[in-house]
């Protein structure tokens, strides 16, 4: 009625820019330090992170940064700071081996995904490698005979 309908209930929202933009080498689910009005208004949808990315800082603790949750409409005098820097927790021994791949040149850290898991708020992060402008161009090319095959294939039947 005058909810917005999601895909699935979990998913509060995905980077699907990230996915064109870099290629996806690795994936870690991690979970995020968040206060409770953040939570609130996550529930609620409000959530932008284009701009965002994970820094790893001395090889133990994994951060985002840029993003931006807006505040809780109920929230009053209790609310949180917009655009603070989060801590994303993971295993040590996950976090010391993206640092080692993330130390290559041209590897970054790439927020892919938030949802909800068993009720927690849950980071997809991603490894990931940009693409060059050739490489963007193949997606395209690909998305497109795709979408004209199942197209077809409606037709048909």
């Amino acid at each position: 009625m005058g909810k917005k309908e999601k895909k699935h209930p979990g998913i509060i929202a995905e980077n699907r820019k990230a996915r064109f933009n870099y290629e996806i080498i690795q994936e870690l689910e991690c979970g995020i330090v968040l206060v409770g009005t953040e939570v609130k208004s996550l529930r609620e949808g409000h959530l932008n992170f284009v701009d965002s990315y994970c820094e790893i800082t001395d090889s133990e603790q994994l951060y985002i940064y840029k993003l931006s949750i807006t505040p809780y409409t109920h929230g009053n005098i209790y609310n949180h700071v917009i655009d603070r820097p989060r801590k994303l927790l993971a295993h040590k021994k996950e976090i010391q081996a993206m640092y080692r791949k993330v130390r290559e040149k041209g590897i970054t850290l790439v927020p892919l995904k938030f949802y909800f898991k068993n009720n927690r708020v849950k980071v997809l992060v991603g490894l990931a490698r940009g693409k060059k402008l050739y490489d963007k161009r193949e997606t395209i090319k690909e998305r497109d005979t795709e979408r004209n095959i199942a197209r077809d294939f409606k037709l048909k039947v």
